[in-house]
């Protein structure tokens, strides 16, 4: 798996996690706003990380965004 890829994956992971987030009150909102806000700085990580210091880290952030939400638009 490429780098882009592993991204790509954690960024789907961390929007399926934010999506469960959806009609949850109480304590069950707390523990998924938990998951989310863990797999959403999973990929911050990663996406800083994998940047380094060759690379815009914002651009790669929105291309990572861009391709884990829209594939149909990658060719």
């Amino acid at each position: 798996m490429s780098d882009i890829d592993r991204l790509i994956k954690l960024q789907r992971e961390s929007d399926t996690e934010h999506a469960e987030l959806a009609g949850l009150v109480g304590e069950k909102h707390r523990e998924q706003w938990k998951r989310w806000r863990e797999a959403a700085e999973a990929v911050q990580t990663a996406i800083t990380e994998a940047a380094g210091e060759d690379e815009n880290r914002y651009e790669l952030e929105a291309r990572v965004k861009k391709a884990a939400r829209h594939p149909e638009l990658e060719g």
